[in-house]
């Protein structure tokens, strides 16, 4: 008997104690219901995953005239925003840069200024010049031309030479090991993962063998990082570098700028070289693939509307004139390219 009070009384107290807690929740002030985006009606577990289909882009543009220029969906239990215009799309930005305008940012204020930016213009330059000089050898033999490839190759220099301090694509050794975990690293980046929308459906990864590729991939990118960042130091300590950047054209590049930033803030802020390694990846992934995307789908358009490309063809002539090639000045004077 006295066993028996022992149990019930702490499974009473607890019975009351939810009482409580629910009483008191639902006689409290309920929270001001948030104002999102028009949205489908979604799915248990995988949300609006089912309304993709093969082609998502053009999923995207048949629920855009039902809902709108920006609407929300859930991919499983992730809810992402979607916005089909560039109107809706730079008004977000706008309004998500007011939100995280006060917060500290390297690759705002160190990396991605306006001077920084402008200062990386020559390697911009001489690297379309290149790629228009190997479309024109390649254009004039009878051999199809993979203006794909060439924009990943352009597109990985440009890179290269900004962040690491020279590109990888004339190296035969370097350049063939770097091209081999390049196409693995876009791969991996391009699989949708089942346990990122549905958690609980996170081991299907583990038994077809993704997360043992992207730890694979993970590793080869460490270890080639690791290499780099060790490159400049080296370099630095036999003063190599001084102003003129490891690449020796008058600049310093990413990893130079994150490490003098790690040696300015290591007793206030310290910055780690995992942070440095992250830091040059996540711009990697962001602005390769994505920047390769929207060159291929401008070209594609043009090829669809001859019309719109005979005008584009006419203003680039009227802006040039004489001069053989194209300068980001006068990409300032082409009204068309900029709609």
């Amino acid at each position: 008997m006295v066993a028996y009070q022992t149990l019930i009384i702490p499974l009473v107290s607890f019975l009351l104690f939810i009482i409580f807690l629910h009483k008191r929740r639902s006689t409290a002030a309920p929270e001001p219901r948030k104002r999102l985006p028009p949205s489908p009606r979604k799915l248990p577990i995988i949300g609006n995953l089912h309304q993709l289909g093969v082609y998502p882009h053009r999923s995207f543009q048949a629920l855009s005239k039902r809902y709108g220029q920006l609407m929300l969906l859930h991919f499983g239990h992730v809810p992402v925003l979607v916005a089909s215009s560039a109107d809706a799309a730079w008004t977000w930005h706008l309004r998500l840069m007011a939100s995280i305008g006060g917060r500290r940012s390297i690759c705002v204020l160190q990396l991605l200024s306006n001077k920084r930016v402008q200062s990386f213009r020559r390697v911009r330059e001489e690297e379309t010049s290149a790629m228009i000089d190997r479309i024109r050898q390649l254009g004039s033999s009878l051999s199809v031309v993979n203006l794909s490839d060439i924009l990943v190759t352009t597109t990985n220099d440009v890179f290269c030479r900004v962040a690491l301090g020279r590109k990888y694509s004339d190296d035969e050794g370097e350049g063939r090991k770097f091209k081999k975990f390049l196409g693995k690293f876009v791969e991996v980046l391009g699989t949708s993962s089942v346990g990122d929308y549905i958690p609980w459906l996170a081991w299907i990864n583990q038994v077809d063998g993704l997360d043992a590729k992207v730890e694979k991939v993970a590793k080869l990118f460490d270890e080639f990082l690791e290499g780099v960042i060790q490159e400049h130091r080296d370099r630095k300590k036999g003063e190599n570098i001084c102003d003129e950047g490891f690449s020796g054209d008058g600049g310093l590049d990413f990893v130079d700028i994150l490490l003098e930033f790690q040696k300015e803030n290591k007793g206030s802020s310290p910055v780690e070289v995992d942070t440095i390694k992250a830091i040059i990846l996540d711009m990697f992934a962001a602005g390769t693939d994505t920047t390769v995307s929207t060159l291929e789908w401008s070209i594609a358009e043009l090829i669809r509307n001859p019309r719109t490309m005979k005008t584009l063809q006419n203003e680039v002539k009227e802006v040039v004139r004489m001069k053989e090639e194209i300068s980001e000045d006068d990409l300032e004077k082409c009204t068309i390219s900029k709609q």
